[in-house]
């Protein structure tokens, strides 16, 4: 992996990320890797490539969520809930997937990577039976934004709010937000060394 790109993407970002979090991320990547050729969990093969494409991407969102507590819904290999929780060990993150071999790596890469705030489970969000309620839930996969938030707001609190993370901006799945949920932020990111729009939204519950 490139030490070059981990440094200037990390100073792009402007977080404050110290070299003990640079070093948990660089292990993520690393396992991500060496699963990958087994397990497909990503169609991303060149690990500098997954720098920015799955670390930075992630990363760019820190500073916008809230809350003691997010579940990442669609969570694949564990993006972005992996690196949110090493970089915001305050934080829960809990991560949820359909998909049994994608849900094993993100065990194995918690218990490797020593995150006391992450656990994930694999359930499909509208059918979990989850004793918590988040602050915060994210999804940087899910499909439509109705989808989204219909199949997620079970799982929110009274003052939570939904991020949903997007490529271009999508103003005809804003037509169909769900009644009673409005879109009340909207935050154009800005990615170290990837191409093409990044924007990240923020709904919540209007009664």
């Amino acid at each position: 992996m490139s030490d070059k790109l981990w440094k200037l993407g990390i100073e792009k970002l402007d977080l404050d990320i110290t070299d003990a979090h640079i070093e948990k991320l660089k292990h993520y990547v690393t396992l991500l890797d060496r699963w990958n050729k087994t397990y497909n969990l990503t169609a991303v093969r060149n690990p500098n490539d997954m720098i920015p494409a799955h670390i930075f991407d992630s990363l760019v969102v820190a500073p916008h969520i809230d809350g003691e507590n997010c579940l990442d819904v669609g969570s694949g290999a564990g993006l972005p809930g992996i690196p949110l929780s090493i970089l915001q060990p305050d934080r829960q993150f809990t991560m949820l997937d359909t998909n049994g071999k994608k849900t094993r790596f993100i065990q194995q890469a918690i218990i490797e990577l020593g995150l006391p705030n992450a656990s994930v489970v694999q359930s499909r969000v509208a059918e979990w039976q989850s004793e918590t309620k988040f602050d915060a839930i994210i999804s940087r996969a899910f499909a439509s934004i109705a989808d989204f938030v219909d199949g997620c707001s079970m799982h929110l609190k009274d003052k939570g709010a939904i991020y949903a993370m997007k490529g271009q901006y999508p103003s005809e799945e804003l037509i169909y937000t769900p009644k009673g949920y409005e879109l009340v932020e909207k935050i154009v990111l800005e990615v170290p060394y990837l191409e093409g729009e990044r924007h990240l939204l923020k709904i919540i519950n209007t009664g």
